[in-house]
């Protein structure tokens, strides 16, 4: 789930809440929980530039940025395309590990 608030029309702020769920032997359990929180910058051309910091109950953090482009616009929703860098850090993972959990 990710919640956008735009406090003017070129910055905003930004929260994701990713739970990580984990289907194994019959058996459903969040094995992880991302909070994603991050700055909106509007640049020219319709493009969103998110840069967001990563906590995750694994203790690992990250930094990710994402570069954004609105495609459809309706007038209640819209749909959009992202492209994201996400670099993890900590709990004895390398920093290109996408790792949910150290048992994966």
């Amino acid at each position: 789930m990710r919640l956008n608030l735009w406090k003017t029309e070129k910055v905003g702020f930004s929260a994701e809440f990713v739970p990580f769920i984990r289907a194994e032997s019959g058996q459903n359990r969040i094995s992880n929980f991302l909070f994603h929180p991050g700055v909106l910058l509007r640049i020219p051309k319709g493009y969103v530039i998110a840069l967001r910091a990563a906590f995750e109950t694994l203790v690992r953090y990250d930094f990710t940025p994402v570069l954004s482009k609105t495609v459809l616009k309706k007038e209640q929703y819209g749909y959009f395309v992202a492209l994201l860098l996400p670099l993890r850090f900590g709990n004895n993972h390398n920093a290109a590990s996408r790792r949910a959990s150290s048992s994966e």
